[in-house]
């Protein structure tokens, strides 16, 4: 009886910790210039005086790298837990790490395969031990509210 209770806990307080976020991570104020998209994000070829290169998914590879990392720190958290009561993880985990990095969240929710695409480019074998751990098809397919 104890598990279902958590089940819940753990889902109520994701969606609400994403909610918060959501609400917060814009505040009426704009994006910073590092969560802009790849089509806006002027670099060059001169090496550290160019700004940092966007990845297909519109972030630098600074913040895939943290999205990546994080990610990795849980695996093992995702694989001992059930799917079920990983995939809060996930999104609390994706949801700080947008608000965190300046990363527009109504845009996320709209596109959530950016997640998919980030982790694709910058981590694939992470996303695969994921993807396996939380028994999901695409990262997309787990974020709720995003």
């Amino acid at each position: 009886m104890i598990r279902p209770r958590r089940t819940l806990l753990a889902v109520a307080v994701a969606g609400a910790a994403i909610a918060a976020l959501g609400g917060c991570a814009s505040g009426g104020q704009p994006a910073p210039t590092g969560s802009t998209t790849a089509s806006t994000q002027p670099t060059t070829g001169t090496g550290a005086a160019a700004e940092p290169s966007a990845l297909p998914g519109g972030v630098t590879e600074a913040q895939a790298a943290e999205l990546c990392s994080q990610m990795e720190a849980q695996l093992q958290s995702w694989r001992t837990y059930t799917p079920s009561m990983s995939k809060p993880g996930l999104n609390l985990l994706v949801g700080e790490w947008a608000a965190r990095n300046g990363i527009d969240m109504l845009a996320l929710a709209q596109d959530r395969d950016r997640v998919d695409t980030i982790a694709s480019a910058q981590c694939p074998e992470v996303r695969s031990q994921a993807l396996e751990a939380l028994q999901i098809p695409t990262l997309a397919s787990a974020l709720v509210g995003f």
